[in-house]
């Protein structure tokens, strides 16, 4: 749906689907890095227990014991080995909350810092990793469950449009800081 809505004419949308695979995670996040050099990522997953659009504010290295869909599990039960527990996204996502829904879509939009310790949240801190917090994760629930395709589509495309502006501009800030 966001595919077909787009973005602002700035920006050049790439759409992937991402197998809930730990292994094809660990391989393909780096290379899509790797290959566009994005100013940001942002992840969608559908959780059955979402009534919400919910914005990710971290991702979690360890405590991966679910197998997935090929019937593995990491046997450390973490993304990284030695990578630090916990990686916050750089996009102040109680912001985004904010501004998103101060525009009066049809959609509730909230906030969490447990992305669930399964396939959502290994791909979110891996891509944090690689990214260096230049990523985000959307958890929305499933399809009719409360909200349409529609709905939803024009909630991600509001949602990235002000994650991007909250980035630019906190890209600004932090340029300003250092060069003072």
């Amino acid at each position: 749906e966001l595919e077909k809505l787009g973005l602002r004419d700035d920006v050049d949308l790439h759409v992937y689907e991402v197998p809930v695979e730990y292994q094809t995670v660990q391989r393909l996040i780096p290379a899509l890095w790797k290959k566009h050099s994005p100013q940001l990522v942002v992840h969608v997953g559908v959780s059955g227990m979402a009534t919400t659009v919910t914005l990710e504010k971290c991702g979690h290295n360890v405590g991966y014991q679910g197998l997935d869909n090929c019937h593995f599990c990491p046997g450390s039960q973490c993304c990284v080995e030695g990578g630090p527990e916990c990686i916050d996204s750089i996009i102040d996502m109680d912001t985004v909350c904010k501004r998103v829904s101060a525009l009066g879509l049809d959609v509730t939009v909230t906030i969490s810092k447990d992305a669930g310790r399964y396939l959502c949240d290994f791909t979110y801190y891996t891509s944090l990793y690689q990214s260096r917090g230049r990523s985000a994760f959307i958890h929305v629930p499933p399809l009719g469950k409360p909200y349409s395709a529609e709905q939803l589509g024009r909630a991600l495309q509001a949602i990235i449009e002000e994650m991007l502006d909250v980035l630019e501009h906190s890209g600004d800030k932090i340029n300003c800081q250092h060069e003072h």
